[in-house]
């Protein structure tokens, strides 16, 4: 895979987030500061090379985090204060501003491919219960999980949800609430929950709480120390008290992950709705050559429905990646001519079948088998 790849890149700062945040567990705090540096200097790099890529707004509130949790670290290892150091109210509101998203994702629903289910959940549960609350006696679902093989949209729909509802997002990450401070990371849950809800209610809008990679947060693990377990406890307990149907403001939690089987079942309870995202349908995949192809020459060869069927098996990230490879194929050929004038030529569907030849679908078919059974068992929609 070429190292201008996207979804390469998506992966890496991933794997360098959950590796940070694994160290953090540890105490490892050098090697958790290396990899959110790694991290970082990836996302940089995909916001400087995509820069219309939608969703370089929340990777930049990442980056954000991600520097301030260097910072806490670098002062930890450097200071001889015990670990029951405290912080003062006035740290604690910055921490929380920095949680908020103050811009928003340049990403629609129309920008996301089929996924109607998806879509309608969230009609479902955020924007009729806001709109006409008395509809809805026994109140409604809350939390929500997404969950299916890395590169299918998971992400995505969060930030589309960030756009389009009318109120506040909050992003949170394990990298964000694994302190070492004693009792500060269940602290921190505690405050994050206590600012959505006073938001909600001074607002009357809804606030959702976004938790990317979940399961890096709210799994168990075998060499699991207390303060981990108190984390999950106080998580367990702030979303039991978002059901209070007596409450009416709207507070959601929205979490996506590529590992739902390392969920605990207390929480897989929690998420009323559990929404699989599947590898794109021939339909879905249709719209994505056409959402990905609108602003490229295209030559009249080009069969998008052939092109669908050959594309069966591949995320709709690789999907974004075949498009983006065979748009370079014809930069490559213009600038090989030597001059930097004129623009390339269409795309062909020649060009299309001579990437697939080297790109292969970036989820092997063992592992659909067991999101498809995951679901089969939690489904919840």
């Amino acid at each position: 895979m070429s190292s201008n790849s996207l979804p390469y890149l998506e992966n890496a700062a991933r794997h360098y987030a959950i590796q940070a945040v694994l160290n953090d567990r540890e105490g490892n705090y050098g090697e958790a500061i290396k990899n959110y540096r790694n991290a970082i200097e990836v996302l940089n790099k995909i916001i400087q090379l995509y820069p219309d890529n939608p969703l370089n707004t929340i990777y930049k509130d990442w980056i954000k985090q991600y520097h301030k949790r260097i910072k806490d670290l670098e002062s930890l290892r450097t200071s001889l204060l015990p670990a029951t150091g405290s912080r003062s109210s006035e740290s604690d509101d910055e921490d929380l501003e920095e949680f908020i998203l103050k811009e928003k994702p340049k990403v629609t629903f129309e920008d996301v491919a089929d996924l109607e289910h998806v879509k309608q959940a969230f009609f479902e549960s955020i924007i009729y219960p806001t709109k006409r609350p008395d509809l809805f006696p026994l109140g409604w679902p809350r939390g929500i999980l997404l969950f299916g093989p890395p590169g299918c949209g998971k992400t995505y729909v969060a930030a589309a949800v960030a756009n389009e509802v009318d109120g506040y997002f909050i992003h949170v990450d394990a990298a964000s609430i694994m302190s070492k401070w004693l009792g500060e990371a269940e602290k921190r849950v505690a405050k994050i929950f206590s600012k959505a809800r006073d938001l909600a209610a001074a607002s009357k809008k809804p606030v959702i709480i976004f938790i990317d990679e979940v399961d890096s947060l709210l799994s168990s693990f075998n060499a699991e120390v207390g303060g981990e377990t108190r984390v999950r406890n106080q998580f367990l307990k702030e979303m039991d008290g978002l059901q209070d149907k007596d409450k009416t403001y709207f507070v959601y939690v929205i979490a996506a992950t590529n590992k739902p089987w390392k969920l605990d079942d207390a929480f897989i309870r929690r998420f009323q709705k559990r929404i699989y995202i599947p590898l794109p349908n021939k339909e879905a995949r249709l719209q994505l050559i056409k959402l990905y192809t609108k602003k490229l020459s295209l030559s009249p060869d080009v069969d998008f429905s052939r092109l669908a069927d050959a594309l069966d098996g591949y995320t709709a990230s690789d999907i974004k990646d075949i498009v983006m490879t065979a748009h370079l194929r014809t930069v490559r050929e213009l600038f090989a001519r030597g001059s930097h004038d004129g623009v390339p030529r269409p795309i062909t569907m020649e060009d299309f079948m001579e990437v697939l030849k080297e790109r292969k679908p970036s989820v092997n078919k063992e592992l659909i088998k067991v999101f498809e059974s995951w679901d089969a068992k939690f489904k919840a929609i």
